[in-house]
């Protein structure tokens, strides 16, 4: 399917069935939101890499306007929904402040390995225990997607976007599976020279070697 998308691009990623809050200030976005919300109609957030417009983003959903200052400004949730890619932008569009887009929607497969992903889980938590954060997930470990916990588990945004556009659960999982077999052990070792340098200047027990 093929349509028209009024788009709001951020540096951000906004992944599928993610929750996001946005504090809305510009007049342009303040027009798209108004718009949005009252016909409950989603926009589009394509990213924004290095300056440069991405092709991928995910259509957003107003859940609700928490609040509207007196200048207009407002504070929103929003909700991600399915994935799209721009074929064409659309930067005037009669009467309105804000850009569009015409889009295609790739499909985008859910299904995905539970063992594959108990590991990551446990890896994700593995990498919290080293920074010394905890996340809190909204549903049960055995509900979790990678959608779910690749915005905390380190990605860069140029690695977020290149995940966005991987359109098989399995491809979302091994994407992850890689990255945190490349950055545990640094984490590792860094936790090894912590507990080495801790123990300069105490009185250690160690064993002579023997010569003989």
């Amino acid at each position: 399917m093929t349509n028209f998308i009024p788009i709001f691009p951020l540096s951000i990623v906004v992944f599928p069935g993610e929750q996001v809050n946005l504090h809305i200030f510009e007049p342009r976005y303040k027009q798209l939101i108004q718009e949005s919300a009252s016909s409950r109609k989603p926009f589009g957030i394509p990213v924004v890499v290095n300056n440069q417009l991405q092709d991928w983003g995910s259509l957003v959903h107003v859940e609700e306007i928490v609040k509207v200052y007196e200048n207009g400004e407002m504070d929103i949730h929003t909700k991600g929904g399915d994935l799209f890619r721009i074929l064409e932008v659309i930067r005037e569009i009669p009467e309105k402040l804000y850009s569009g887009a015409i889009v295609n929607y790739p499909q985008n497969n859910r299904t995905g390995n539970p063992e594959v992903m108990r590991l990551l889980v446990k890896q994700m938590r593995t990498l919290h225990d080293y920074l010394q954060v905890k996340k809190e997930f909204r549903k049960e470990d055995d509900l979790l997607t990678a959608y779910d916990i690749a915005h905390h588990s380190g990605l860069t945004i140029q690695e977020e976007y290149e995940f966005l556009q991987l359109t098989q659960e399995r491809q979302r999982q091994e994407y992850l599976k890689r990255h945190f077999e490349k950055t545990l052990p640094v984490f590792e070792q860094m936790n090894q020279l912590k507990q080495k340098i801790q123990m300069n200047g105490h009185f250690r027990n160690l064993s002579g070697f023997d010569l003989k």
